[in-house]
């Protein structure tokens, strides 16, 4: 299942754990992508809170978690090689891993279709 948020997140759902990232339509307006903090595995979030921070060359942004939940694994790629989220960042590009605490907070997200929607205005 994927979910995308008006704030350019989306999360691919397998279970009981979400994989979070940048859409291509934030990648596109943030720039050419140079840092990337990521959050500390085992940190708690909440929806909305600032669970990333992207830096470009002309922007910075922040990565806002989509549900709450325990980060469980980081992309350390994004380390070295934070353009991943230029090139891939729907796929490769992925920022982290949260185990989810409520399914049900999935159902405020928008669907693929919805938020291509959403973009476009």
């Amino acid at each position: 299942m994927l979910k995308f948020t008006d704030d350019h997140e989306w999360i691919r759902v397998e279970g009981s754990i979400g994989t979070v990232g940048i859409t291509d339509f934030a990648q596109d307006a943030l720039g050419d992508i140079v840092f990337v903090e990521l959050p500390e595995v085992g940190r708690q979030v909440a929806v909305g809170d600032e669970a990333a921070v992207i830096e470009s060359v002309k922007a910075a942004g922040e990565v806002k978690s989509p549900v709450s939940g325990e980060v469980i694994e980081i992309n350390q790629a994004l380390v070295d090689q934070p353009n991943l989220l230029n090139s891939a960042a729907e796929s490769d590009g992925w920022v982290y891993k949260v185990q989810l605490a409520d399914i049900a907070e999935l159902d405020g997200l928008m669907d693929e279709a919805a938020y291509r929607d959403f973009a476009q205005k």
